[in-house]
């Protein structure tokens, strides 16, 4: 799981392009809807921009995510990587790589939870794994 230099980017224009929808609501609440004989009171301009601050604040926290993660080119190129069993597999179960989720098989005996795996194959959305073997010199 290589972290995306994006993230940043990504928090950076999240603010900037709030404080923008921001001032651009202030202004067509004091200037424009005036025009049109709409007046909405100080409270009501206060209220709508905590209203909008906290919208914008929760879509970050949705989209943020996204960005964290180097995007997989193909899915062949997970092959090689290592992941972590997150239900049992014997001989199906399912296994996290690269902060996703996925089916996976293991074609000989039985690996329990919480074990690290190394992906040799994948076949459809389905990943062929074996036991990720720890060198003790």
């Amino acid at each position: 799981m290589e972290k995306n230099k994006s993230a940043r980017w990504h928090t950076i224009y999240s603010i900037i392009s709030t404080v923008i929808e921001e001032a651009i609501m202030v202004a067509v609440l004091l200037w424009v809807l005036p025009l049109f004989g709409l007046v909405i009171p100080v409270w009501g301009i206060i209220l709508a921009i905590i209203g909008f601050a906290i919208f914008s604040y929760f879509m970050y926290r949705i989209g943020h995510p996204t960005t964290l993660y180097r995007e997989i080119s193909s899915p062949e190129s997970i092959i090689g990587s290592t992941g972590v069993v997150e239900r049992s597999l014997n001989p199906q179960g399912y296994v996290k790589v690269c902060g996703e989720l996925w089916s996976a098989s293991v074609k000989d005996g039985h690996i329990e939870k919480g074990e690290e795996v190394i992906v040799t194959g994948i076949a459809g959305l389905k990943l062929t794994v074996t036991k990720k073997i720890s060198c003790n010199d």
